[in-house]
C-alpha cells in the first residue's frame, strides 16, 4: 500500500487523533491502486460464483472474501474453508459453529452456500458490503503496521459490537472473545489479566473473564458493550494499560490512575 496511516503516538493521545482523522485517512487509503484493482475485480466477477467450489477456484476472489473477515491466513486451507462454506451455519454441528470464532460464522453467512440457504453472490448490496468490510480490514491492518494497539482497538470496537448483537448466550459470547486473539488481548489487557491465563482450564478462564469484567466494567455480559459509553470505556482502559507496558514500575501505578480517572 502506498499510503500509510498517520499515528503520531500510542495510547489515548494517538487514539483521539486517529478517531478525529479516521474518515479522511480511510478515504485516502482506499484510493490505493492495488486495493482498488482487487476490489474492482471482486465486484465484476463475484456474480459468476454460484457455489463454494466456484469461489475456491478463483484465488483473487477468495483472497478478498477471506481478508474481509480477517481470515487471510487461512488462504491455503482449501478443504477447511470449502467445508465452512458448504456446511452453512443453520445446523448446530456445522463446522463454522464449532470453531468458537464468530468470524467463520459471518464468513459462511456472507455467501449462503449452505444447505437450504439462498446464495448471496448475486446480491449487489451484499457483495458491496463485503467489499467495504474488506477495505476496513485492510485499513486496520495498515494501522497495525504503525501501532498494533490501535489496530486491536479498531478491530475490537467493530467486532465486539457485532458479537454483542448475536443471539447467543453470555458464555458463548465469551468463548468467542477467548477464541479471537485480538479481542482476547484487548480484554486481557483492559482487565489486567495475564497471558498465562490461557494455560488453565477453559471453564476457569471463562469465569475469570466474567468476574473481572463485572468488577471493572460493571457487567459480565458482552452484549452490554454495544452501548457506546461502555465500549469507549473498554477502549480507553485497554489503551491506557497497554501504553504503560513500556513505562517503568515506579511510573506506571500513578500514570495508570491518572489516565483512568480522566475517563
Amino acid at each position: 500500500m502506498s499510503y500509510q496511516p498517520i499515528i503520531p503516538s500510542n495510547g489515548i493521545v494517538g487514539w483521539n487523533f486517529l478517531q478525529a482523522t479516521y474518515d479522511k485517512q480511510f478515504e485516502t487509503f482506499t484510493q490505493d491502486a492495488v486495493l482498488q484493482r482487487e476490489t474492482d475485480y471482486f465486484v465484476e466477477n463475484i456474480g459468476n460464483v454460484k457455489s463454494a467450489e466456484d469461489l475456491m477456484a478463483d484465488r483473487r476472489l477468495l483472497a478478498v472474501a477471506l481478508d474481509a473477515f480477517g481470515l487471510g491466513e487461512d488462504m491455503y486451507k482449501k478443504a477447511y474453508i470449502e467445508k465452512i462454506l458448504t456446511d452453512g451455519t443453520a445446523a448446530d454441528d456445522a463446522l463454522a459453529n464449532k470453531l468458537g470464532d464468530d468470524r467463520y460464522v459471518q464468513f459462511s453467512d456472507a455467501f449462503g452456500f449452505g444447505p437450504g440457504d439462498t446464495v448471496k453472490t448475486g446480491s449487489a448490496q451484499d457483495m458491496a458490503d463485503l467489499v467495504f468490510t474488506n477495505k476496513v480490514q485492510a485499513f486496520e491492518e495498515a494501522v497495525g503496521e504503525q501501532e498494533e494497539s490501535m489496530r486491536i482497538a479498531l478491530y475490537g470496537q467493530r467486532e465486539i459490537v457485532n458479537l454483542a448483537g448475536d443471539d447467543t448466550s453470555i458464555d458463548t459470547k465469551w468463548f468467542n472473545v477467548m477464541g479471537q486473539s485480538a479481542i482476547r488481548e484487548m480484554f486481557e489487557v483492559a482487565l489486567g489479566l495475564p497471558e498465562s491465563l490461557s494455560q488453565i482450564d477453559l471453564d476457569q478462564q471463562l469465569e475469570t473473564f466474567k468476574s473481572k469484567s463485572e468488577s471493572v466494567f460493571g457487567t459480565d455480559n458482552i452484549s452490554d458493550f454495544a452501548d457506546p459509553e461502555l465500549m469507549d470505556k473498554l477502549v480507553i482502559t485497554y489503551l491506557a494499560r497497554e501504553q504503560l507496558v513500556g513505562f517503568n514500575a515506579s511510573q506506571s501505578s500513578g500514570a495508570t490512575a491518572l489516565m483512568l480517572l480522566q475517563y
